[in-house]
């Protein structure tokens, strides 16, 4: 199949981590809160119901975010900057759609080629110091059904495709998306059966055949 647009999810599927995981590693808090993110992904709770409160828990402040920026970088999927050259020399138009922080996704978008108004993230909001103050709460990537609102917006007239390893992701097909599940970082079962694809192999680039 051939697509348009072309929507990929950040954590778990452009990069190995899940960045807010590791923001609660860096302060001691790493399993309270990847048990809340499987929660989240696997469906089990609303999106909403433990965005604020990990974050809140958190208090990332903008070093830690800088650092996290880096490590989605240093922890990039297999395949994924040869994907990225080949569809925008293709012409293809992509977008990141991401629960995560937009600062820590940014420089991760750069380097492979994207523009700003092409990442799709939940803005963190920081003090004069450097210290947490809070996030954009009016996001609709902070809530449930949030991705499937950002591609509604994106598709217009054209055919769309998101690519991730979530149930939020699997939320696009609600907005008329075809759905690929990415399922080598973190393989659910949950995203086996609402995808319209799903792939274990480790290389992103295994989905090309199917968006190209």
């Amino acid at each position: 199949m051939s697509f348009d647009v072309i929507c990929f999810d950040c954590d778990s599927t452009l990069s190995k981590i899940e960045g807010i995981d590791e923001l609660a590693r860096r302060v001691g808090m790493a399993e309270e809160m990847s048990r809340l993110t499987d929660l989240a992904m696997n469906g089990v709770v609303p999106l909403q119901d433990v965005y604020g409160r990990r974050l809140e828990a958190i208090k990332p402040d903008s070093a830690s975010i800088d650092w996290v920026a880096q490590l989605y970088i240093t922890e990039i999927v297999e395949g994924v900057k040869e994907l990225f050259d080949t569809l925008l020399v293709q012409g293809k138009t992509v977008h990141v759609i991401s629960g995560g922080l937009r600062q820590a996704i940014m420089p991760l978008a750069a380097f492979l080629g994207l523009p700003e108004s092409h990442v799709h993230a939940v803005d963190v909001y920081f003090n004069d110091d450097g210290s947490y103050r809070g996030f954009d709460e009016t996001s609709p990537l902070a809530r449930a059904g949030g991705k499937a609102e950002v591609v509604g917006v994106l598709k217009g007239n054209a055919s769309i495709v998101m690519i991730g390893d979530g149930k939020t992701d699997m939320e696009a097909k609600q907005a008329g998306a075809y759905v690929i599940g990415f399922g080598g970082v973190a393989d659910r079962q949950i995203v086996r059966e609402l995808a319209d694809f799903y792939t274990v192999e480790p290389s992103l680039l295994a989905i090309f055949p199917y968006i190209s």
